[in-house]
């Protein structure tokens, strides 16, 4: 079951930030496939940029884990080696800044969520009342966030005479690239002007596209595992179907990306908006009105009556606001799609996509609902969605059990929660750090979120799923 290369000759040529599941399961695996191809330039060495976990679990096996993948025929397993020692940039921000700062570190990868890029998403500007952006504005001694972190590195890289490395954005952000770019750009100008025109004329950001659904791993699915004969506390689970797209735009060295079945193309804009505007959008919906019945899974809520009307509902509404790329038939994305979410054995938590949702919802659900309204087109469905989230708020499903509403503005949304639908609509849309000025000034949209969200608290959401049965 071990890998078939020489680990002991593989050199460092990724440091990955923000070492979850996600990239575990997607990015490592393409650069464990480099490794098993030859190229031995690909390990990586895994940041976490808050806690102590993954480390925790991987050091004990020398960094290797199992990837399952499953789907209704069954399940494949593979162990993948390219993950070589993980950081805990807490413990240790110098020895993160040296392997950001190691010749042999070519290749930057970031899956540090939607939240993790502390950036004004209007103007681009860094959040400097952001205590970590703060920090790091005043000192890169030790740094703290994301951006910080890199301009370290990149600095260190200057001083020894080596050349910027390529840093590549794997977070569900439209304009990725160009969004960490602006970050880091404005955290070197901040400490040396010189250096953030080095990094600007050099340096690399291509924006990117991933997709692959990968469900938070169980102490069931541990089990399981153990019961082949394989005792892994770090393995992931993942479904068949993976996509990579990446601008082609590079600062030195890269694996072979094309054999490795990753695309290249000039424009990634096209594909981020077809997949956060499908795939994301509506796994959003799913996730609110599902949890909301107490639904777990996101098969579950596609197998409900009108779950599968609902999201086609949503697709047809979002996919009119779409320039599809070359290659990319959304027919046949839409379809793959609605099979990929009825997968039974993925197992996909609603609650696990409903996670950071302030964070979420305006390039999923907003950003085309201001596009349709300006084009004077219904948003029935998507309006749906952005109702069941304000209801998720609430922190209570349809028949009354309560949880914990996981979301860095939870504080913000919950002020904002309202007996009256149309009050509540009011407060929740006068949150600017989600919603657009267009909401706010647009009437008839919010009596229509007050509809939908009064049919919500009234009826339920089994009820208002049920409207779309065909």
């Amino acid at each position: 079951m071990r890998p078939p290369y020489d680990r002991s000759a593989v050199r460092r040529g990724v440091v990955h930030l923000g070492i979850g599941a996600f990239h575990r399961a997607h990015q490592a695996v393409v650069f464990d496939d480099a490794l098993r191809a030859g190229d031995l330039r690909w390990g990586i060495t895994g940041v976490s940029l808050r806690s102590a976990g993954v480390r925790d679990q991987l050091e004990p096996q020398d960094g290797l884990y199992t990837l399952v993948v499953r789907d209704g025929a069954g399940e494949t397993t593979r162990v993948i080696g390219a993950v070589l020692n993980v950081l805990v940039a807490p413990e240790n921000p110098a020895a993160v800044i040296a392997a950001l700062a190691s010749p042999d570190t070519h290749i930057v990868t970031l899956t540090v969520t939607e939240k993790g890029y502390p950036i004004d998403r209007a103007s681009s500007a860094l959040l400097t009342d952001d205590p970590d952006v703060a920090h790091d504005l005043a000192s890169l001694d030790t740094p703290r966030t994301a951006p910080g972190f890199i301009v370290a590195g990149l600095a260190a890289r200057r001083r020894a005479g080596l050349p910027p490395f390529t840093v590549i954005s794997c977070d569900n952000l439209p304009g990725n690239g160009g969004l960490l770019r602006g970050a880091v750009l404005a955290m070197a100008r901040a400490h040396d002007p010189d250096l953030a025109d080095w990094i600007a004329r050099d340096g690399a950001f291509p924006s990117t596209m991933v997709d692959r659904i990968v469900p938070a791993t169980t102490p069931e699915d541990i089990s399981a595992l153990a019961g082949r004969g394989f005792e892994d506390r770090a393995m992931v689970k993942t479904e068949p179907f993976t996509q990579w797209v990446i601008e082609d735009r590079f600062a030195g060295a890269r694996p072979d990306l094309e054999a490795l079945g990753v695309q290249l193309t000039a424009d990634v804009a096209a594909w981020e908006a077809a997949k956060l505007r499908l795939l994301n959008g509506a796994h959003s919906g799913i996730a609110y009105l599902g949890g909301l019945q107490g639904l777990d899974f996101v098969n579950q809520v596609v197998g409900a009556p009108g779950g599968q009307g609902f999201v086609e509902a949503l697709w047809d509404e979002a996919a009119a606001t779409l320039d599809p790329p070359p290659g990319l038939n959304l027919a046949a994305y839409r379809a793959a799609l609605m099979a990929r979410f009825a997968n039974p054995a993925l197992e996909h938590r609603t609650r696990q996509i409903a996670m950071d949702g302030s964070q979420k919802l305006p390039q999923r659900l907003l950003a085309p609902i201001v596009e349709r309204r300006a084009q004077g087109l219904p948003v029935d469905a998507l309006a749906l969605a952005v109702a069941a989230w304000m209801r998720w708020q609430g922190g209570r499903t349809d028949d009354g059990s309560s949880y914990k509403v996981d979301d860095p503005l939870a504080a913000l949304t919950a002020a904002a929660v309202r007996d009256d639908p149309c009050d509540m609509v009011e407060a929740m849309t006068a949150i600017t750090a989600i919603f657009p000025s267009a909401f706010a000034h647009d009437d008839e949209l919010k009596s229509l979120l007050g509809d939908h969200l009064a049919l919500l608290a009234g009826q339920g959401a089994s009820a208002a799923l049920a409207r779309y049965v065909v």
